[in-house]
């Protein structure tokens, strides 16, 4: 005789037979494999000053399709590329179309049409494509005039007309061109970077201040916090390197006079070859005069030195005076051991003679 098996028996029994319907717990969480897009990601970034522009993107493929009006309609609004928003990024703040637009991702999407075009930029960079697109979180729009461009089988973006303060960020895709122009303020994001670094381990170095003060001296900008930054490294140890900065910093301000006095402190500190250095500058400035008193400075203060003759010599024969030309290349040639600048003078003196 056969006993029924107990109802509880038999449900704990059922439980360790893997259901046929239902998947289980460890089947529900499988993962996807991670396999090709049909269009790939990309990105691409421009440096302009200290600013970084980039933009990342997926890849659409024209695959014998017509583009403009058809796989991408007129006047809709467009992802810029494919699947997730196009997002263009920004370390520091940028203008567009003459408005500052603050670092940070923005989504980009773009209005294409037969004539002009309109880019905007999204302060949402985390959507889907552009089906989600609100106008209300538009960080600006701007138009451009779309322009022939070379055949792209896929969409690409380039950066193009860098310079030291802007860049113009080109969308590529089929035969036509779509330019966004970006300008980036580089003085005032380099002195900003300055100031957020001197308050780091550099401010112990004298170095550091003087560097700081010797950008702005040779962008002509923030000059009134860069003297304080040059008296700062001053202050710490006093070379020709800092003083000079100084001199030209004043001289920028219009002060010549205190420009003067800084440069002649900025001598009496200097070492030959700051010296040697100094007067080629100012040969290059056309100051030949000048160049010979300091090239004078130094065969007095260093009459063993070869280099020091063969400087005052080339600024002799600059100015046209080659009796003391001759005299002092010949002096240099004496006092040389090094037998290629014993040929390069001896050339010299011959074309001299």
């Amino acid at each position: 005789m056969r006993y029924p098996v107990p109802l509880l028996l038999a449900g704990a029994a059922m439980a360790l037979i893997p259901s046929l319907t239902r998947p289980s717990r460890l089947e529900a969480q499988v993962p996807p494999l991670v396999l090709p897009k049909a269009s790939p990601r990309a990105s691409v970034t421009q440096t302009v000053g200290l600013t970084a522009v980039s933009i990342t993107y997926d890849r659409p493929a024209i695959g014998g399709r017509p583009v403009w009006g058809t796989l991408v309609p007129f006047d809709s609004v467009w992802r810029a590329g494919a699947n997730e928003n196009t997002v263009i990024e920004f370390s520091s703040p940028v203008r567009l179309g003459g408005k500052v637009i603050q670092a940070g991702r923005y989504g980009l999407h773009m209005i294409p049409a037969r004539g002009a075009w309109t880019i905007i930029l999204s302060n949402q960079a985390n959507a889907w494509g552009s089906f989600s697109y609100d106008a209300k979180e538009d960080a600006i729009r701007v138009t451009a005039t779309p322009q022939a461009g070379e055949m792209h089988e896929r969409l690409a973006y380039t950066f193009d007309s860098v310079t030291d303060s802007s860049v113009v960020a080109t969308l590529r895709w089929e035969k036509l061109a779509v330019p966004l122009a970006i300008q980036v303020d580089t003085k005032a994001v380099v002195v900003d970077s300055i100031r957020q670094q001197l308050r780091g381990l550099g401010r112990f170095f004298w170095q550091t201040w003087s560097q700081a003060a010797a950008w702005s001296a040779a962008n002509d900008t923030n000059t009134e916090e860069a003297l304080g930054w040059a008296d700062r490294s001053i202050r710490m140890n006093p070379t020709f390197t800092n003083l000079q900065v100084k001199a030209t910093l004043l001289a920028n301000r219009g002060d010549q006079a205190g420009a003067a006095a800084a440069t002649d402190r900025a001598l009496a500190v200097a070492t030959e070859a700051e010296v040697n250095n100094y007067g080629y500058v100012l040969m290059g400035r056309g100051s030949v005069d000048s160049a010979i008193v300091l090239f004078k400075k130094n065969v007095a203060a260093y009459p063993r030195s070869w280099n020091a003759y063969d400087s005052l010599g080339e600024a002799y024969t600059t100015k046209g005076d080659k009796k003391l030309a001759v005299d002092n290349y010949s002096k240099a040639l004496a006092l040389t051991q090094d037998p290629v600048q014993r040929q390069r003078i001896e050339g010299v003196l011959a074309g001299l003679r």
